[in-house]
């Protein structure tokens, strides 16, 4: 894992304990070393990520009688432990992921961050524990490599990502945001729980709320949770997209008296492309601007090397551009801050609009929408640009009928239940644990539809791909990625607010778009959202064709024994001839399969 932490390392045995770390220095470069311990050496800590508020929390631990030999955030985590005991990570506002070793008490504590930003992942083999931040590191261990686990493989399909706790590897887990697994040395037994999870305000009415109030109050929690986020011994810049999250950080940057330097990357595919509008956010607000137009041999490139970049398989194409944009980025900064978690808290994607149009879409009688918009809508023209009328068109009709969180997935996923029983080889169809339905999904039932959704996408979609896709390509890069609207305190407000004043009718984001009108312009808002793609669905009929029917050919697939041959060459076959666009589906197996074969050869 030297790319997570190319500027030391260390190293320490204790008792039956080995603890090891990979440091990218961020605060406290020269004092701040890893593993790190308190005054007797009883307790120590390895951490990844950044405490944001370590200097309050210092504060309180020096009234409390404790000394520090550093100025690291890390060293809180020592004393705070010390102090408080578990109840430590309730008090943490941070991106984190760390293991604390307490010899006296023969205990080792994980924990994770409230959201996920930082990963973890750890299994429990005979007496032993392992943890990593990285999937690829534990299966160096080779104990470990215990092959793909059917159930994720299953959930791969569905959703493109495999949602905690689970990961692709039977026995291997990642521990879930907002919990804490406690092991204990002397019986290993190990006890999760959870100290954190998001509420949402399920009220819809904001009858009473002065809205240009309301609008104030979230500049001054946004700007607040920017500044608490720059802290750093190191250059920091802000991956600039042109939308209104990414934009909305760059301008609380420079509200807060920063030079800021910004990073975006364009593409020469059009629709692909959102570099004008990063270009005249940089302009509004006199950034440092810095801009990479990405050719399709620089993508095209990485495709080999997706095996590395990939920990386990990940259907989002878009982690490609966000690793260029990285390394691109990390060759000025150390440090990068973004506006990942503004969609899913603010009600931004188009999702949530299909899901409101589904209801009045729904009140049509069935005859009459099998009779005359179905049939409309199936024989739309194929267009491979980003987010295309047909391509929406199409998903909406397909799964506009279904219960909430099967709809979302079909909308949001590659693969829907019956799609999956035909893809999956019987091998693995018959290892298939029957389940009960996601435990996760079903704790939001009681939630009215669209919080449903809003959960849905922070709790599976923002942790499991978007922090995912943020945490591989920044840190493969040596990059730290950082996610202010991610902050504590900004969850804690946003996930406060009613619905209505996040999706107002058909208009998303709309508190957050009507306090930044004084701030950002006006065609910048009212832009329709973009998603940041590459062009997938033109590459599989070109330049990936050969690699694509090579990859997915029926005697390798044959002799894996995962997938049913026929149905891939069928998925193929349809979008070769221009029939289907089926640039998910085929990105998702795509991705599998250069990730199992880069797993197979031992990862490197």
């Amino acid at each position: 894992m030297v790319h997570r932490g190319p500027d030391d390392e260390g190293l320490v045995h204790l008792d039956g304990v080995s603890l090891g770390l990979r440091r990218l220095s961020i605060v406290d470069l020269a004092g701040g070393h890893q593993p790190m311990h308190n005054e007797d050496s009883t307790v120590w800590v390895v951490h990844n990520g950044e405490i944001f508020n370590h200097l309050e929390l210092r504060e309180q631990l020096l009234t409390a009688g404790h000394a520090f030999a550093t100025r690291s955030d890390t060293e809180v985590l020592v004393h705070g432990w010390e102090q408080w005991g578990e109840q430590l990570v309730e008090r943490l506002n941070g991106q984190f992921a760390f293991a604390l070793l307490d010899l006296r008490n023969a205990s080792l504590l994980l924990a994770r961050d409230r959201m996920g930003i930082k990963p973890l992942h750890y299994a429990i083999s005979g007496e032993r524990l392992v943890f990593a931040s990285e999937l690829k590191a534990l299966l160096r261990d080779p104990e470990l490599r215990r092959g793909v686990d059917p159930v994720a493989l299953d959930q791969y399909l569905a959703y493109e990502f495999v949602p905690s706790p689970r990961s692709i590897i039977r026995g291997i887990s990642k521990l879930r945001p907002g919990h804490a697994l406690a092991w204990s040395l002397a019986d290993h037994s190990a006890k999760v729980r959870r100290y954190w999870a998001p509420t949402l305000n399920a009220g819809e009415d904001a009858a009473g709320r002065d809205l240009d109030e309301e609008c104030a109050q979230l500049r001054d929690v946004l700007r607040e949770s920017v500044r608490k986020e720059l802290m750093s011994d190191v250059p920091l810049g802000v991956f600039l997209s042109g939308g209104i999250d990414s934009s909305a950080v760059t301008a609380m940057m420079t509200q807060l008296g920063r030079d800021v330097k910004t990073f975006s990357v364009g593409f020469r595919e059009r629709s692909f492309d959102e570099a004008p509008y990063a270009r005249q956010v940089a302009r509004h607000l006199g950034t440092d601007h810095h801009e990479l137009t990405l050719e399709p041999s620089m993508l095209l490139g990485l495709i080999p090397k997706l095996s590395t970049l990939l920990d386990e398989p990940l259907g989002d194409a878009s982690i490609i551009p966000t690793y260029l944009l990285s390394a691109f980025t990390r060759q000025h900064v150390t440090v990068a801050l973004g506006g990942d978690g503004g969609d899913e808290l603010f009600a931004g994607y188009p999702t949530l609009q299909a899901h409101r149009l589904a209801g009045y879409y729904l009140r049509a009688p069935r005859a009459l929408r099998r009779a005359l918009v179905e049939p409309v809508v199936r024989r739309l023209p194929v267009s491979r640009d980003n987010f295309s009328f047909d391509f929406r068109a199409k998903r909406f009709v397909s799964g506009a009928a279904n219960a909430v969180a099967e709809r979302h997935q079909r909308w949001m996923g590659s693969f829907a239940p019956q799609d999956r029983v035909a893809l999956l080889s019987p091998g693995v169809r018959d290892e298939l644990v029957s389940s009960n339905g996601d435990p996760l999904v079903d704790e939001f039932r009681s939630l009215d539809p669209l919080n449903q959704v809003l959960m849905i996408d922070m709790r599976l979609y923002l942790e499991n791909d978007i922090l995912v896709k943020l945490d591989r390509a920044s840190m493969m890069a040596s990059l730290e990625g950082r996610v202010p609207l991610l902050n504590n305190d900004f969850v804690a407000y946003a996930t406060a607010l009613p619905l209505s004043v996040k999706l107002r009718g058909l208009r998303s984001k709309y508190l957050l778009k009507r306090a930044l009108r004084e701030i950002l312009p006006d065609r910048i808002l009212d832009r329709p959202k973009k998603g940041f793609g590459i062009p997938v669905a033109e590459w599989f009929r070109g330049p990936l064709r050969e690699q694509l029917l090579s990859v997915l050919a029926p005697e390798r697939l044959s002799r894996e024994g995962f997938f049913n041959p026929a149905a891939v060459s069928t998925i193929i076959a349809e979008h070769l001839s221009g029939r289907r666009d089926n640039r998910k589906q085929l990105w998702t197996l795509f991705a599998f399969e250069m990730w199992h074969e880069g797993q197979s050869s031992g990862g490197d």
